[in-house]
């Protein structure tokens, strides 16, 4: 990977006050929360990746496809304010594709640790996309989603954003069968600004029952890169 890092323009509007491009951004981009994920996906499923963000620890890098064209991955950090701070210059870049690759608690006990689900509608419980204005069901793009499934990116699913990971709330909201935290902010950012927007989750941690169960850092690191194989295969087919 390399680590020249050289200023680059922004493509559309306003030069952005947060991130700090040092290399092209693509129109399809990759919106993992964890900085450690962009980077392990980005090493794992592009090739040549250059360092695109490096600017408040939040990690980018754009590389090649494997349909030759290129691809950004980009953390977010954790929430929707943060994100949708990320979200919003990246589309004043010029992204025009975003896809969610994150983590989430199941409240259907039929989801297991590690499963990939596939978003379809997004509930916004969440104070962020709530000041942009979303209404209470969101749904992602069709195309996208559809792409996603094919892809291995598992069931179709409700997943509702909450402001809080450890959510003191004992009995999930109606119709949605996982809960985290980004989501929401992304479909209404996406709406607003006229991008495609789209969220693959894998189970990290199962709410249902008296138990509850996480996957450890091993865990997490693989579903990590199952999620960025299943998000470029269906953005790169």
């Amino acid at each position: 990977m390399s680590h020249i890092v050289r200023p680059v323009k922004p493509a559309i509007g306003q030069p952005p006050h947060h991130l700090r491009p040092h290399a092209e951004l693509a129109e399809r981009v990759l919106l993992p929360g964890d900085p450690h994920r962009a980077l392990a996906v980005a090493q794992e499923m592009l090739e040549g990746p250059k360092i695109f963000n490096h600017a408040r620890g939040l990690w980018g890098y754009t590389g090649v496809a494997p349909d030759g064209e290129l691809m950004t991955v980009q953390a977010t950090g954790m929430g929707g304010p943060s994100a949708a701070i990320v979200i919003e210059e990246l589309i004043g870049l010029g992204a025009r594709v975003l896809v969610r690759i994150g983590t989430c608690g199941a409240f259907d006990s039929s989801l297991s640790l590690g499963q990939l689900v596939t978003v379809e509608r997004v509930l916004s419980d969440d104070g962020a996309s709530r000041a942009l204005g979303a209404p209470p069901v969101q749904v992602c793009d069709l195309g996208l989603t559809r792409s996603l499934r094919a892809a291995g990116g598992g069931p179709a699913v409700t997943c509702v954003s909450s402001d809080l990971f450890y959510d003191p709330r004992s009995e999930p909201v109606d119709g949605a069968d996982v809960v985290e935290m980004e989501a929401a902010v992304l479909c209404r950012i996406a709406s607003l600004r006229g991008a495609r927007a789209a969220c693959l989750l894998a189970v990290s941690d199962v709410l249902a029952g008296e138990e509850r169960s996480r996957l450890d850092a091993e865990g997490l690191t693989a579903v990590g890169l199952e999620l960025g194989r299943v998000a470029v295969e269906a953005l790169a087919s």
